[in-house]
């Protein structure tokens, strides 16, 4: 019987078994604003950590939490990012690729073994797999949205501190209603990633 749109994924195998395998995720492709933050994380199999998933699944509070204990018991971990005007000049899908690339290079000790959300690896040195829905399916990659995800919220909340009648503590810079309106009656911001459409149209306008 063919499996339903429902159904979980297959297990999920993976073809390296020592102590230095990373899992490596992003927050930030759909945003109209901001950088492309990606994370890196080696977690230690002497130091498990409950409740690692997905980190859309988790409520802000239980992602904060986690990130505090991912940071105190991981091998090693790394968040870095590629900004606004990278994603302009070099597209969100290479810059996102970027983005990961220097969160790999940015851990000590290195990783030997790379687990990539998603169905593409970053074009990176380390051998590794692509893993479909990989935030859900392997704790390493899930620490690594959580660690994304928490300090790109973070980068709205400073923006939203600086320009409050934008909502960027509450859209996270998606392109919400709310962000459109703001984006149509306010115009662009520095930070607005000029190539995307929305931001785009009202750069001719202003």
């Amino acid at each position: 019987m063919t499996p339903g749109r429902g159904s979980e994924p297959p297990p999920l195998v993976v073809n390296y078994h020592g102590q230095r395998l990373a899992g490596v995720d992003e927050v930030g492709r759909g945003p109209l604003v901001g950088a492309v933050v990606a994370a890196a994380v080696i977690l230690d199999p002497a130091r498990p950590i409950d409740g690692l998933t997905d980190s859309k699944a988790l409520s802000a509070r239980r992602r904060e939490a986690l990130d505090l204990e991912v940071r105190e018991r991981a091998l090693a971990f790394a968040v870095a990012e590629a900004t606004a005007a990278e994603v302009d000049e070099l597209n969100i899908y290479h810059a996102t690729h970027l983005a990961m690339r220097r969160a790999i290079d940015a851990l000590v000790p290195s990783a030997e073994y790379l687990l990539v959300d998603g169905n593409r690896l970053p074009g990176h040195h380390v051998p590794g797999q692509a893993v479909v829905k990989g935030d859900a399916r392997h704790p390493a990659i899930a620490a690594a949205s959580i660690l994304a995800k928490v300090a790109r919220d973070a980068q709205m909340a400073a923006l939203d501190a600086r320009h409050p009648d934008y909502g960027f503590a509450r859209h996270k810079g998606y392109p919400t209603r709310e962000h459109l309106a703001a984006l149509e009656r306010l115009g662009p911001l520095p930070e607005h990633r000029r190539s995307f459409g929305p931001v785009k149209r009202q750069l001719a306008l202003f």
